[in-house]
């Protein structure tokens, strides 16, 4: 495998793994105990950390890419073992 469709794989993971860490930490201004400002959204968070979510999303895509790298490497698991129904191919 080329080492840039390593990174372009990277890249893909790191996308989708910041957007699975967005909820994960985050409260409201209720849950805080925090003022809301006035005309303020009910569900705005209180404590938003971009950088804690950028760290985590790098290990987590870190850990999907290497996972994916190293099943193409050695074919742990194949498109056909994917196959559920229909015809089987041996």
């Amino acid at each position: 495998m080329e080492w840039t469709s390593i990174v372009a794989i990277y890249a893909l993971f790191w996308v989708v793994s910041a957007f699975i860490m967005l909820p994960f930490g985050v409260q409201t201004h209720d849950e805080a105990g925090i003022e809301k400002i006035p005309g303020q959204a009910d569900s705005a968070p209180a404590n938003f950390r971009p950088g804690l979510i950028a760290k985590r999303a790098t290990i987590l895509a870190a850990v999907f890419t290497t996972v994916y790298v190293l099943n193409y490497a050695y074919g742990w698991v194949e498109a056909r073992d994917l196959i559920f129904w229909g015809p089987t191919v041996r």
